[in-house]
């Protein structure tokens, strides 16, 4: 009996389709002319069988292939989208990713703005949107802001350094409350941030926040307390950086800072506050010292790179033993005074979770690392570095007793390092350092072959970060014990650049260095600044560090036809010598 037959008799000659009319229908619909395949295999398939499906069957199978066919174009829509965006990224040079999206650094134009926003619908499982430092889509952010709302699942934000001007903050603030995910949301380095544009983000409903950036964004005073009004309405809040803002902590703005210290009372969650170089006063601290009281969570506090705040600082310690959890302090570069460090050390002992403390570049530190390191709980502290803390012999046996426990140790800037290195060396731990940064310390050729036989005996084995730049006193020999020694296979950074005002010719050790490249499987980085190389040996060094992927930072030709080697970043400043 023939399929198609059955129908029409059993409806009395109805123009009824057959099952296999059905099913080939649903089948050329699904199919492009491009791809059909033979349906030989198909008929002869059908032709065999020997029953006959009933009328709820046949339309089963209509609706499930109706439904087939919608799944089938919707798949079909999101393959193009996909291909619209995979387009888009390969013209930036980036490669495509459905949770995670970079462009920073990629010179978008207005035009690749409104692109992108085309395209975030075809991007439903977007978690990671990354647009910083794009300088040319300041100022027309609302072209994407408007499309944000598609991407329901987008947990993290970032537009730093794109000169957004208060409008693009503006627009920013009227989504966000739209976006039920967002936890990350990063805007440094925009000075259109600050000057009032925030007070558009005042009001409900409040985005579910738990890390605010605002790093260098030309806050003042009156922001601060703008600020303070939208932290209250934070109450996930855990990450707020607004550091390098140095009108932030200024007098006036209706007691800016104060206010923003008080709003800390409604983030009780938070475990990251950092106010570097906020133009903090004695009185801020004394705003900043009653509210941490309310922070029983915190656990990194950076106040660095405020010189104001110096001989008040006993008006923070006396509510630092509040903060049982408190594992970073940082006090770098604030001038203290004698007093502000021995406020500092009676507050220590209550601070147990304490694995980090930096005061460096404070010069009177020099005179009471004894009674420092007798404070911390040594047992579990990985950073304490004392650069630039003018050391003396006896500051320098004290911290001596701490470096079997840390991770990262940073003597640089003190003269009294030169000469007496191995006292350092004999008390490191092969198995906790990580990162040993002596630059600018007088080092001699004798340093350098203690240095050598750390490494020889396994001393530094698990050291990745090794700085002995600005050691110009050091000789050749000193430099090839190094070289030669071995012992290094973790280490991924060496610096031993020269002073800028200096240069010196490497022919005598870097023979050495070469034949050490192959024992230095995790290099990625090496700064040699103002050391002269031939064009022969340039072009051997460079061939086998293009090998292994590694940064070599150097400079222009000099007047002599040789090369200097200089770091592709900011040359590294000049500290006050001691």
């Amino acid at each position: 009996m023939e399929p198609a037959e059955g129908p029409r008799g059993r409806e009395g000659g109805s123009q009824r389709r057959s099952p296999l009319d059905v099913i080939m229908s649903q089948i050329r619909r699904k199919r492009t002319s491009s791809d059909r395949k033979p349906l030989g295999r198909f008929l002869s398939w059908s032709s065999d069988r020997t029953g006959i499906p009933e009328d709820g069957e046949t339309e089963a199978r209509e609706e499930k292939g109706n439904s087939s066919a919608a799944a089938e174009a919707a798949d079909g829509a999101r393959d193009i989208g996909w291909g619209r965006v995979c387009l888009f990224l390969q013209k930036l040079g980036k490669k495509a990713d459905s949770r995670s999206l970079s462009l920073a650094h990629c010179d978008l134009t207005a035009t690749d703005l409104l692109e992108l926003a085309t395209l975030l619908e075809c991007l439903p499982e977007l978690e990671e949107l990354d647009v910083s430092w794009n300088e040319l889509i300041g100022g027309c952010l609302k072209a994407l802001t408007s499309h944000l709302q598609q991407v329901g699942a987008l947990r993290a934000l970032r537009m730093c350094g794109c000169r957004l001007s208060p409008d693009d903050v503006a627009a920013l603030g009227e989504v966000l409350s739209c976006m039920p995910l967002v936890e990350i949301l990063d805007l440094s380095w925009n000075n259109g941030v600050g000057g009032g544009a925030l007070q558009g983000w005042l009001g409900p409903p409040d985005p579910p926040l738990r890390e605010l950036h605002l790093v260098s964004c030309q806050l003042t005073a009156a922001d601060a307390a703008l600020l303070g009004r939208i932290v209250s309405a934070l109450p996930r809040l855990r990450v707020l950086d607004v550091s390098c803002n140095a009108l932030l902590g200024q007098e006036g703005g209706g007691g800016g800072f104060g206010q923003l210290a008080a709003s800390l009372s409604h983030a009780a969650t938070l475990n990251t506050l950092r106010l570097q170089a906020c133009g903090l006063t004695v009185d801020s601290l004394g705003d900043l010292g009653g509210a941490l009281r309310s922070l029983p969570a915190l656990r990194e506090l950076d106040l660095s790179s405020n010189k104001s705040l110096a001989g008040g600082l006993n008006r923070l310690t006396l509510h630092l033993a509040h903060l049982t959890h408190l594992e970073s302090l940082g006090l770098h570069r604030c001038g203290l005074k004698r007093d502000d460090l021995e406020a500092l050390i009676q507050a220590l002992p209550a601070l147990t979770a304490l694995t980090a403390l930096n005061v460096s570049a404070n010069k009177e530190v020099g005179g009471v690392v004894h009674a420092l390191v007798s404070a911390l709980p040594l047992m579990q502290m990985k950073h304490l570095p004392l650069n630039s803390c003018s050391l003396n012999e006896e500051s320098f046996t004290a911290l001596a007793l701490a470096v079997p426990y840390l991770s990262s140790v940073d003597v640089s800037w003190c003269k009294v390092v030169g000469g007496r290195l191995a006292l350092l060396l004999d008390a490191l731990q092969p198995s906790v350092v990580v990162e040993l940064r002596l630059s600018s310390c007088g080092l001699t050729t004798e340093d350098l072959r203690h240095l050598a036989a750390a490494c020889r005996r396994g001393g530094l084995s698990s050291l990745r970060v090794l700085d002995v730049s600005y050691n110009g006193s050091v000789g050749h020999e000193g430099w090839s014990a190094l070289f030669g020694a071995g012992g290094l296979g973790l280490l991924e950074d060496l610096d031993l650049s020269l002073r800028p005002s200096t240069s010196a010719p490497c022919s005598s050790w870097l023979p050495t260095l070469l034949r050490a490249l192959p024992c230095l499987p995790a290099l990625t980085r090496l700064a040699a600044q103002r050391w002269t190389i031939s064009s022969q040996e340039r072009e051997k060094l460079e061939r086998l560090l293009r090998k292994r992927n590694v940064q070599l930072e150097w400079d222009s030709t000099n007047e002599g036809g040789a090369l200097f080697l200089k770091s592709t970043n900011q040359e590294k400043s000049e500290e006050t010598e001691e």
